[in-house]
C-alpha cells in the first residue's frame, strides 16, 4: 500500500430536494482500515454511504470525495464499481429468473478486461459459498426471490467475496439479522480484511461492530461526523445512547 488515505471525504454537503442532509462531513479512510459509522435514524449515515457509491438521488452541493486521488464525484456508479468500490444495498432487489451464479458472473465481468467463462467461474463461486456456510443449491437459486433477510445479507457478502473490491461499503442499517446470520456475515467480512482493502460499516447497532471490530468508530449526528474513537465509543453508545455525544457537541459549540 501507499500508506496514504484511500478515501478522503472533505466538507461534504448533500441534499435531497430542498432538504440538507449532510452538512459538512470529513472522513479519511486509509488503506486496510475498517471504519464503523453509527448514528440514530435520520442522522445521514446511509446518505454518506450512498453518495460514495454514486446514488443519483442525492445532490452534492459542496465538498469533495477522492478515492486514491481520483475525484469520485465525477464518476458514474458503474465507473466507481470498476475502480473497486462495492456497496451492499440496504434492501437488495429481487430479480426473478436470474440465478445467483449468473448475476455474480455478470457483475464480475463488468469489472474485468477479459470475461471469465462459466466453467472458470463456478469453482471460484463454490469455494466462497462453502466459506459462507451456504448449501450447494445456492448458486442456482433465483436472485433474492423468496430469500429471507439473512439470506439476502449472505448473498451481499458472497457478492463482495467474488468481486474482491478495494473499498467495501456495508449499509447494514436495521437489517434485522438474527445472531446466527450476524455471525456468518461478520465472518465473511472478517475473511475479506487485508492490508489493501478498506471497509466502511454503517450500522444502527453496536452489536455488529463487536463481531467486526473496526479500527475506528465514528458517530454521525444531524449530518456531521461529530465524534471518533475505537470500539469503546460504540460500547459507550450501547450503554448510554447518543445523548452524551449530543451534550458534548452542544457544550463544544457554546464554549
Amino acid at each position: 500500500g501507499n500508506g496514504g488515505h484511500m478515501l478522503n471525504v472533505a466538507d461534504l454537503k448533500v441534499q435531497v430536494g430542498d432538504t440538507q442532509i449532510l452538512k459538512g462531513v470529513d472522513l479519511q479512510v486509509a488503506e486496510g482500515e475498517v471504519h464503523g459509522i453509527m448514528g440514530p435514524n435520520g442522522s445521514g449515515k446511509s446518505t454518506l454511504a450512498k453518495v460514495i457509491a454514486g446514488d443519483p438521488e442525492y445532490e452534492v452541493t459542496g465538498g469533495t470525495v477522492e478515492f486514491n486521488g481520483t475525484d469520485l464525484l465525477a464518476l458514474e456508479p458503474h465507473e466507481r464499481a470498476r475502480k473497486g468500490i462495492f456497496m451492499a444495498f440496504q434492501y437488495p432487489l429481487a430479480i426473478p429468473g436470474v440465478s445467483v451464479a449468473n448475476f455474480l458472473r455478470t457483475a464480475l465481468n463488468a469489472q474485468r478486461e477479459e470475461e471469465i467463462s462459466a466453467m472458470e467461474f463456478y469453482p471460484i463461486l463454490q469455494e466462497k459459498i462453502e466459506q459462507l456456510a451456504m448449501d450447494d443449491s445456492w448458486a442456482n437459486r433465483y436472485l433474492n426471490d423468496g430469500f429471507s433477510g439473512g439470506e439476502k445479507k449472505r448473498n451481499e457478502i458472497l457478492q463482495m467475496m467474488v468481486l474482491q473490491p478495494k473499498l467495501c461499503i456495508l449499509d447494514e442499517t436495521d437489517s434485522g439479522l438474527d445472531v446466527d446470520a450476524l455471525k456468518v456475515v461478520s465472518d465473511g467480512v472478517n475473511s475479506m480484511r487485508t492490508p489493501e482493502r478498506s471497509m466502511i460499516i454503517v450500522t444502527h447497532y453496536h452489536r455488529l461492530l463487536e463481531y467486526i471490530v473496526p479500527d475506528r468508530c465514528h458517530v454521525m449526528l444531524d449530518g456531521k461526523l461529530v465524534k471518533s474513537g475505537g470500539i469503546e465509543l460504540a460500547r459507550q453508545i450501547d450503554a448510554r445512547g447518543y445523548d452524551f455525544v449530543r451534550e458534548e457537541v452542544v457544550a463544544g459549540q457554546s464554549s
